[in-house]
């Protein structure tokens, strides 16, 4: 194993750093729509984070190219009310303060992530990213962790995944690291917990509030932890 290779996180992006897993549903709902095809929004969120191929066969039973070369302009259509959750960049330069290799793993598409983190102004605690542009099977298979530690530089022994869905949980462990959760994406703590999460929290805001006494904690160097802004 290389000398050289550090400790890091791999993040996941909607929603775990952005509120974007129910304009996902509509997206999709208006997709299927557009391709003469139909199904229940409530199945659609079950399956956010899947990649799209699965997610359609998943769902409808068979393969729908219509519905799947729809999506990404329905997406353009919501994608401006993505909104980063509270505290998303202020836990990634932490970690990076903290010495750790902040990677970006997930199975959107370049261009949508590049308009994401616009929103989220937190380039300068970013070492790499890893989008669906990079892998050849989504989550819940482990390629786009396994890509994104090699991006970042990662040592797999020292890696821990942070992720708001069962697909991210499956992912790491299926890619032999630990995975952190977080119920913003509209999963339990039950259900992240059930699928192998290391502990999960409310959102990534909580996360960054107890960074020091988190699992990440065992992967941090660097200086003493800030005194968290209750008004945030």
């Amino acid at each position: 194993m290389p000398p050289n290779l550090r400790a890091g996180v791999l993040f996941d992006v909607d929603g775990t750093l952005f509120d974007t897993n129910y304009l996902h549903t509509l997206t999709w709902s208006r997709a299927f729509a557009d391709a003469g095809e139909w199904a229940p929004m409530n199945s659609i969120h079950r399956l956010v984070g899947m990649g799209s191929d699965r997610l359609v066969v998943e769902l409808l039973g068979h393969e729908s190219p219509a519905a799947v070369a729809a999506r990404p302009r329905r997406y353009k259509e919501l994608i401006a009310e993505a909104r980063p959750f509270p505290g998303a960049a202020d836990l990634l330069r932490l970690c990076h303060r903290n010495g750790l290799s902040v990677v970006i793993a997930t199975s959107a598409v370049s261009d949508e992530l590049d308009a994401l983190l616009t929103k989220l102004e937190a380039d300068d605690a970013i070492d790499a990213q890893t989008t669906a542009d990079d892998i050849d099977e989504p989550k819940p298979d482990p390629e786009v962790f396994l890509k994104a530690m090699e991006a970042g530089g990662i040592d797999p022994g020292r890696a821990i995944a942070v992720g708001d869905s069962v697909w991210d949980v499956k992912a790491a462990r299926a890619a032999g690291i630990a995975c952190i959760g977080v119920e913003s994406g509209g999963y339990s703590e039950h259900e992240l917990s059930e699928d192998g999460a290391l502990h999960v929290y409310r959102d990534v805001k909580e996360l960054f509030e107890q960074l020091y006494t988190s699992p990440l904690a065992l992967l941090l160097e660097g200086p003493s932890p800030p005194t968290p802004d209750p008004s945030r």
